[in-house]
């Protein structure tokens, strides 16, 4: 089950709001090779270079979907590749800012990642990343337990997606360690009102469900679907209801 960018895009109004917020983070200098990990379907990639005259972004999407229509964004500043962090990391060259919104959720061991991360900035270089807050977020929680639980246990071969973000506190803590100042860091919610259950189900399904319907056969996706649907009808006894939706931001600058 690929990335689909019109199921992602469905929630786009919501999706941005913490994009937009990282993004007022961020101090305008004279010049600026700037990179954009995860940058999907590249549209905020180009906002960005918009909004920062005097910088060259490349965006990087390890989903060729995603990035399908990113090539009639591009410009003389601006060009997408396909590609993972993990061979970002093992590039030549240090970057002004590394940007990342909703995408290193989905990469392991933090503790090792972020120092990597800001050991690839220049001196002064940038660090702007947001992430969901998936310990916290009820559909995660939800999603996460009904994998624990039989038959789905046995359908996913054992497999469970546990989430690798961390606590503000353990973030603030490597991010000055790794030698980062001027930090700013944030939880915020951003609520989805939902008329009903699908709205919700629909919203997580552009995301994080996707590793787990890839991982099951397809005799036992509308089995798994219809549970999850269930759960989270259940979980929100009466609608419209609020989901308050937790998301991390996080800031700083090498020094």
């Amino acid at each position: 089950m690929p990335w689909n960018p019109d199921v992602y895009n469905q929630f786009k109004d919501i999706r941005f709001k913490p994009f937009y917020d990282l993004s007022e983070l961020i101090a305008s200098e004279v010049t600026m090779k700037a990179v954009d990990l995860g940058c999907g379907t590249g549209e905020q990639t180009a906002i960005l270079s918009d909004r920062f005259q005097q910088a060259t972004f490349l965006g990087i999407d390890s989903s060729p979907e995603m990035l399908s229509a990113s090539s009639k964004l591009e410009n003389e500043r601006l060009r997408f590749e396909n590609g993972n962090v993990e061979n970002f990391l093992e590039t030549a060259g240090s970057w002004d800012l590394i940007f990342s919104n909703a995408a290193l959720q989905w990469l392991d061991d933090h503790r090792v990642l972020f120092p990597r991360l800001i050991s690839k900035l220049s001196r002064g270089g940038q660090l702007a990343v947001q992430m969901p807050y998936q310990p916290d977020n009820v559909l995660n929680k939800i999603l996460f337990d009904m994998a624990e639980e039989e038959p789905y246990r046995n359908y996913l071969a054992g497999w469970n997606r546990p989430s690798s973000v961390l606590s503000i506190d353990d973030y603030a803590s490597i991010l000055f360690d790794s030698g980062l100042k001027e930090l700013n860091l944030s939880l915020r919610i951003y609520p989805i009102i939902a008329a009903e259950s699908d709205t919700l189900y629909n919203f997580i399904s552009g995301s994080a469900l996707i590793p787990y319907i890839e991982r099951l056969d397809e005799d036992k996706r509308p089995d798994f679907i219809a549970d999850f649907k269930m759960r989270i009808k259940q979980f929100f006894s009466k609608f419209p209801a609020i989901y308050a939706f937790k998301r991390i931001l996080l800031y700083g600058r090498k020094d």
